[in-house]
């Protein structure tokens, strides 16, 4: 039976110090800088709170990729672009799933719902290294479940013809194209977290935790719109990796690397970008 200990262990000791909505709706704090979180925290092992925050990654990267890659199905079996949601309906579909799963899931885990998310958290030491692997893979596992449930929905044949919803470089764009674009639309999404989850702007200004899924979601928005006709917008490792699993087909995994590489960089810079210049975090004197 799990005792009592373990329980106040989960909950307060190692609670989620990244939250990125919810998890900050109380009376308006003080401004302090989160101290860095340890590169390898053992007790999270140990913590109820980290398995649970795993498993809500898992369950949000599942939903993510069932209903964005069951919209991208619709609309590419559909005759027309006019006679389906179109490429803005698309770009909706996964704006509008970012931000209902980060609303969700904020309080439990952070609501990353991305590696490349998670990736640049961890560089400006928001979260351990435990944490963020453990993520990571959990984030793979359900774009991975969530790809496979729409192929069973759609079949073997529909879902080929159609691509599966795969990322790759499309036809007139070179692979140069497809990083720039990887790269640049990762580093929106991921400066855009940083800066609706400051802990300056949280103490300042009450009403930015509760709001922050909507920026978030509406960079997603908006970077789709932008990059679909280039890659189909992958931005999200764990995205096209499922997608690509599911799909299991030469040129789908021959582009694979841009999908993982530009995320990771795009997110690199912006996390250098938001501690460094905006917030000037190693500039500051500690006491």
């Amino acid at each position: 039976m799990e005792r009592e200990e373990d329980v106040k262990v989960g909950a307060n000791k190692f609670s989620e110090r990244h939250a990125l909505g919810t998890g900050a709706q109380s009376e308006k704090p003080e401004y302090k800088e989160a101290p860095p979180a340890p590169l390898f925290e053992p007790g999270e092992l140990k913590s109820w709170s980290f398995y649970r925050a795993g498993i809500a990654e898992f369950v949000a990267t599942f939903l993510f990729l069932y209903i964005t890659i069951l919209t991208v199905m619709g609309v590419n079996r559909s005759p027309s672009k006019c006679s389906s949601v179109g490429i803005q309906g698309i770009a909706w579909s996964f704006g509008g799933m970012i931000f209902a799963l980060v609303y969700c899931t904020a309080g439990i885990s952070g609501g990353h719902i991305n590696p490349a998310v998670t990736f640049g958290l961890f560089l400006a030491r928001k979260l351990s290294l435990t944490r963020a692997v453990f993520y990571m893979v959990m984030q793979c596992l359900g774009a991975i479940c969530g790809a496979g449930v729409v192929k069973g929905f759609e079949g073997n044949a529909r879902f080929e013809m159609y691509k599966g919803g795969a990322n790759m470089v499309n036809h007139g764009y070179s692979k140069g194209d497809g990083l720039g674009a990887e790269i640049v639309g990762t580093f929106v999404l991921v400066y855009t977290v940083f800066s609706a989850t400051d802990a300056k702007r949280n103490a300042r200004d009450s009403h930015v935790p509760i709001l922050a899924p909507l920026p978030i979601g509406f960079a997603v928005f908006l970077v789709h719109l932008a990059t679909i006709p280039i890659t189909g917008t992958g931005i999200n490792p764990a995205r096209s990796l499922g997608a690509a699993i599911i799909f299991n087909r030469d040129h789908a995994w021959n582009d694979q690397w841009i999908f993982w590489v530009g995320p990771f960089v795009g997110a690199a810079i912006a996390a250098v970008y938001h501690q460094i210049v905006i917030r000037a975090i190693p500039f500051k004197s500690r006491p």
